[in-house]
């Protein structure tokens, strides 16, 4: 009798979709413990699914593009006996939906394969951005994408030229628009779903209060050699969660989430930081129980989370459990975004602008000085039906005197 050992999606999805992109083993292919079998893409992170057990690939039962629910059969792995006494690879069943095997015997997946076929391109040809450096399908996207500007950049531009629509063709204008289609990655679709929800579900309200930067500037020159000599970077993100911290102690509220029946405050303080992958969209890995963390451990979590997160690294576990999110929109040059949506199901989101010197009016021994301070704006959104304006002007009230006394 054959034993099979199924592979499932991930149950630990937090609501996301996920999405089948590409198979890194074939059926009829001998696979080892912990081998990479699949690449699952959702709205937060690419994943690899690896084997569960010792076997031979037996059959796939998810095609590339096909989304993934919780707890769905991925594949199946046909259980070697233990008194196999070779590794000879059975025959080869076709894969689903038409996918062609991987002849060349390549890392390439079917869905990378039928991209260059598609497109024209080389995989080989393509840096790639996967795991140990695989060619995604995103990556044969975006070298498509690169392709065509190239082309429309050395097309000479027709503005001006009269063109005459096809007979019997209505037009809404007579203007021609040059343009071109870019397909939707699951992780951007995802996340579009993920913000129009936000913004139907919550009322939406947004306070702007201005912070002094200047305490920490200093403080950070005068440390930030010592966590070095740690392997710390000291980054500002550091010192505004411990200001978030210090601010959910005065108002708890904010660090909630909305009931029918009930407001459930959390104990816990788990800060989701946004990370910007360029064109790719948009990440939030959680640094948790931050309430129990020092300046110097929350900066190597921070660290430790960014870096994974550009390298492609993060799991779904590094983003689950979030009770309040930061978002640094002022890393790109963003003196003020307000709204920000609020990343469901919590009750609000801290914006942080563009720190830049100001000239500002301070009192000094009763007599108002006119000084250069580094500012920013920042912002709190909340769900008006959780909280209302004292509560966040508190708060907010709370996170600036932080910052601005922040000690030397």
């Amino acid at each position: 009798m054959v034993d099979f050992s199924e592979v499932l999606v991930p149950v630990e999805q937090e609501g996301t979709k996920a999405v089948v992109r590409n198979w890194l083993k074939q059926p009829g292919e001998i696979v080892a413990v912990d081998d990479p079998l699949v690449e699952l893409e959702t709205d937060k992170v690419t994943q690899e699914i690896s084997a569960p057990a010792a076997g031979i690939l037996d059959e796939i039962v998810m095609a590339s593009g096909t989304d993934a629910a919780p707890g769905a059969v991925l594949c199946r792995i046909r259980l070697r006996p233990s008194n196999a006494g070779d590794d000879r690879v059975p025959d080869t069943p076709p894969l689903p939906h038409g996918e062609s095997g991987n002849e060349s015997g390549d890392r390439f997946s079917p869905a990378v394969r039928s991209a260059g076929e598609q497109y024209g391109i080389d995989p080989a040809e393509v840096v790639g951005t996967g795991r140990d450096g695989r060619v995604t399908r995103m990556d044969m996207d975006a070298a498509f994408a690169r392709n065509q500007k190239l082309e429309r950049d050395k097309t000479p531009s027709s503005a001006g030229i009269p063109t005459s629509p096809d007979p019997g063709t209505f037009t809404r204008d007579q203007i021609t628009h040059r343009s071109h289609m870019v397909a939707h990655t699951p992780m951007r679709l995802s996340i579009a779903r993920h913000m129009l929800d936000s913004a139907t579900t919550a009322p939406h309200v947004t306070a702007i209060f201005e912070a002094d930067f200047t305490a920490i500037i200093k403080h950070r020159e005068k440390s930030k050699a010592a966590f070095a000599a740690d392997g710390i970077n000291l980054s500002y993100t550091a010192y505004i969660i411990a200001a978030c911290v210090a601010a959910m102690r005065a108002v708890p509220e904010i660090n909630s989430r909305w009931h029918d029946e009930h407001l459930e405050i959390f104990d816990d303080i788990n800060i989701g930081v946004g990370l910007a992958l360029g064109d790719k969209g948009l990440v939030v890995p959680v640094v948790r129980h931050v309430q129990d963390l020092s300046l110097a451990a929350i900066a190597a979590r921070l660290q430790d989370l960014t870096n994974r997160g550009r390298a492609g690294g993060l799991t779904n576990a590094d983003m689950r459990g979030g009770t309040f999110t930061i978002s640094n929109h002022g890393v790109s040059g963003s003196l003020v975004a307000a709204p920000i949506i609020i990343n469901q199901p919590q009750s609000a989101i801290l914006g942080v602008g563009k720190m830049e010197k100001r000239v500002v009016v301070r009192e000094v021994d009763g007599v108002d000085t006119i000084q250069i301070r580094s500012m920013a704006y920042v912002s709190l959104t909340i769900d008006h039906r959780a909280l209302d304006a004292h509560q966040t002007n508190a708060w907010l009230t709370r996170f600036v005197e932080t910052l601005e006394g922040w000690p030397a």
